[in-house]
């Protein structure tokens, strides 16, 4: 894998490597308002159960998202390497 590419030219926008660290926290954050609203829940009915986009903030990932790289710039390649 000595010339191995990466075949889709699209790339993060920052220089984070991932957002694993921040999904994790994300993750356990959601497992514990569940945990939480399980405990306060008096009959299983009226049971809301809370959505990850509610107890984590994307925006405030490593991340910023993605963009899509022009084929035709010459720093593409460099880019294109894995």
């Amino acid at each position: 894998m000595a010339r191995s590419y990466r075949h889709t030219p699209i790339i993060g926008m920052t220089c984070a490597r991932s957002e694993k660290e921040d999904k994790r926290i994300a993750n356990r954050t959601l497992r514990a308002a569940c945990r939480i609203a399980l405990v306060n829940c008096q009959d299983y009915d009226g049971l809301v159960m809370p959505v990850l986009r509610e107890v984590s903030n994307v925006w405030s990932f490593a991340k910023d998202g993605k963009q899509r790289l022009r084929l035709d710039c010459p720093y593409t390649a460099k880019y294109l390497r894995k």
